[in-house]
């Protein structure tokens, strides 16, 4: 057997008990990342060193000069699958996280759900639509108050309108006389007695011949 698959059973036998949770795993693979960068970093040294050294010896030593480089081969090489375990490690942990938080998610939400549940509980759809039908009725019942509050009040009497207009044309009348007083009156009747309509043809003519019976008598 494997030192892996010893590694794995023995982790196996371990955790039936209890696993790891979500923050702890997510914790180990942060430290496993600080780890492996330092690793980096310390490779990326090297690996320069190495190169320095190389080119120190150049054509002086070329043993040395070649023993650098097989060095620095080495490694760029241990950098490399470091960058790749950096990946696996932070995709694996960005997925717990993912995990993590969307397991938060649900439980908030299934403690929602069960808060919900809990307020229904005590709710009877029978005594809401009842109650529903009497909160339309009772705003039906305001506005109608509304509009009879609002309503002109005519305390019950009719009018006849064509009663209404002849009295508005009286106080129309009186309110027009008063205007012509106060602008001098109407015009006065004359004192003297108009010229009195001639008399007829045939009264005419009595009378003319009176008078010519008068003259011919006071001429003689």
């Amino acid at each position: 057997m494997s030192k892996i698959s010893k590694f794995f059973k023995v982790g196996s036998t371990s955790s039936k008990n209890r696993g790891p949770t979500p923050q702890e795993a997510i914790h180990k693979l942060r430290e496993t990342e600080e780890m492996l960068t330092k690793k980096q970093e310390y490779l990326e040294n090297r690996i320069q060193q190495e190169l320095t050294t190389a080119k120190k010896h150049g054509t002086k030593n070329k043993r040395a000069a070649l023993q650098a480089l097989k060095r620095k081969k080495r490694f760029e090489q241990q950098l490399a699958q470091i960058d790749g375990t950096i990946s696996t490690i932070e995709f694996q942990r960005e997925a717990l996280e993912n995990a993590n938080t969307n397991t938060e998610v649900l439980k908030n939400m299934g403690y929602a759900a069960k808060a919900i549940k809990g307020a229904h509980e005590n709710m009877d759809l029978d005594k809401i639509d009842s109650l529903m039908q009497d909160i339309t009725e009772q705003q039906e019942v305001a506005q109608e108050i509304s509009d009879a509050i609002s309503r002109p009040v005519g305390f019950g009497e009719e009018y006849d309108e064509d009663e209404l207009l002849a009295e508005l044309e009286e106080l129309e009348q009186e309110e027009l006389d008063q205007n012509l007083v106060s602008m001098g009156g109407l015009p006065s009747v004359p004192s003297a007695s108009l010229p009195s309509r001639p008399a007829s043809k045939k009264k005419v003519d009595v009378n003319d011949d009176l008078d010519m019976e008068q003259l011919a008598a006071w001429a003689t």
